[in-house]
């Protein structure tokens, strides 16, 4: 029958019988497919103006026009470039967050509201399992949102950078990719349940559930995306440039020098918007199907 598979000694089982890890895995991967697919342009405008201060330190422009510049040039499918290696990234990325986040809750603060603390060890916790996996294919991501390389397919580029620049090429800007999304993930799970607390004790009503989840997220992804663009900067920077940076320190000097603290915000807005929307709608879509699973997320 559809819908089933078969399992050890011939006895079929239904995805309602799935693994409540399995489950939360399969949510996350949803949930992270239509942000990654919605948000896209802001990443690849993010990338481009942060690429923008290692090919022309002195020029500054804005969002909109170098999303008219895209359009121009690439035409307006260019400004979903490198949404494959962003799907390879996210969906895998975003599903084994939220089952690792499940995990963690359900064994170790068994499934009990979280403190704020526990929000931020456990939300970094999670996010640093899936970034320090991920990190290859943000990589990849990101060289192909700068617009500086040819490369003709996501595992291509893996094996180019590979050969290149050796395992550790895959692996560039780690350090700062842990110091901008471990923390983003913390800061953003305290902040979206302590918000989800004071929505529920304040009897918001369970009707505008998904509305309530999605405004509680937007507030935290404001707070974290600020907190941590920094850390996204220098990402950013190493990435493209793994031969000129040796270590994440020399990478955040070079910013500061010839940008001042404004060149740690570049990128900043296009960002925030992403992170913040695409949090959210992650989020929402995620609790939403854990809760039609029958699943306390």
């Amino acid at each position: 029958m559809a819908g089933e598979t078969l399992a050890p000694g011939n006895r079929l089982t239904s995805p309602s019988q799935m693994h409540p890890v399995c489950k939360a895995f399969v949510c996350g991967s949803l949930s992270g497919t239509c942000s990654t697919l919605l948000f896209q342009p802001l990443d690849l405008v993010k990338t481009r103006l942060q690429t923008q201060q290692l090919s022309a330190p002195g020029r500054n422009v804005g969002m909109v026009h170098i999303f008219l510049k895209v359009i121009r040039n690439e035409n307006f499918l260019g400004l979903w470039k490198g949404v494959s290696a962003s799907f390879l990234r996210c969906i895998p990325g975003v599903g084994l967050y939220f089952s690792t986040l499940y995990s963690l809750k359900e064994h170790i603060f068994l499934g009990k509201d979280l403190a704020p603390l526990q929000s931020v060890l456990l939300g970094a916790g999670s996010r640093t399992v899936a970034g320090v996996c991920m990190l290859p294919f943000t990589v990849v991501k990101t060289r192909y949102e700068s617009g500086n390389y040819g490369y003709k397919s996501v595992f291509g580029a893996l094996g180019n950078i590979y050969r290149i620049e050796g395992p550790r090429g895959l692996f560039s800007g780690l350090t700062a990719t842990l110091l901008r999304d471990a923390p983003f993930s913390g800061i953003y799970l305290m902040f979206y349940t302590q918000t989800k607390m004071f929505t529920i004790h304040n009897n918001i009503t369970t009707t505008f559930t998904p509305l309530t989840n999605f405004s509680c997220g937007i507030i935290a992804g404001i707070l974290a995306s600020v907190s941590t663009q920094p850390a996204d900067v220098i990402k950013t920077h190493m990435q493209l440039s793994r031969a000129k940076y040796c270590w994440t320190g020399q990478a955040a000097l070079c910013i500061y020098q010839n940008h001042g603290m404004s060149g740690f915000f570049r990128g900043g807005l296009p960002r925030a918007l992403r992170r913040t929307l695409m949090a959210a709608m992650a989020w929402t879509v995620y609790e939403q199907m854990m809760d039609k699973m029958g699943l306390k997320s």
